[in-house]
């Protein structure tokens, strides 16, 4: 009798445990969504393509004046001599190394800019996630790309852009 009664007790404060672990709530979020189509997010996306797309037209009319230099110079070879020839091929090359070194330059400075922009984004959605789940008491939040199947009342990623647009509407970018 004793050991039956430990049993049921045991058994009834498990049951209670299970059902009160059971209320947690979950919520998943598309954190790519919420970067690219926030204001913020969209107006940092907007001015890196811009200007990525002005140094690519930049770097490619660089890149054929370079080429016409070569062609010009291999068109020149037999009429130029020999000391000639290398003085303007070597200064070519310095010219073609410059053009490398401030294209990868220039790509490495967007690259920065855009890991930059996505951080203060982050550091500006957190505290609004932090108090979403505070006020909903919601116990996780779960990337939607790690979610294989779930109710979409779940998902929170257009409230969490509207809460963001309204507190960092833009981002300023150097």
């Amino acid at each position: 009798m004793k050991y039956l009664v430990k049993f049921f007790v045991v058994t009834f404060l498990f049951l209670i445990y299970t059902h009160a672990s059971a209320e947690q709530k979950i919520a998943y979020l598309d954190m790519k969504f919420v970067l690219n189509n926030s204001k913020a997010g969209k107006g940092a996306q907007d001015f890196l393509q811009k200007s990525f797309k002005e140094n690519q037209k930049k770097f490619l009319n660089e890149e054929n004046a370079l080429k016409k230099k070569e062609n010009d110079l291999l068109a020149q070879k037999t009429i130029l001599t020999k000391k000639e020839y290398q003085k303007k091929s070597a200064d070519l090359r310095k010219k073609v190394i410059d053009y490398q070194s401030q294209r990868r330059t220039a790509l490495e400075k967007i690259t920065s800019q855009r890991a930059e922009a996505r951080q203060k984004l982050l550091e500006k959605l957190d505290p609004i996630m932090k108090t979403y789940i505070k006020e909903n008491d919601i116990s996780l939040i779960i990337d939607r790309k790690n979610v294989l199947m779930g109710n979409t009342n779940l998902d929170i990623t257009n409230i969490i852009v509207e809460k963001l647009n309204k507190e960092f509407p833009s981002l300023s970018i150097k």
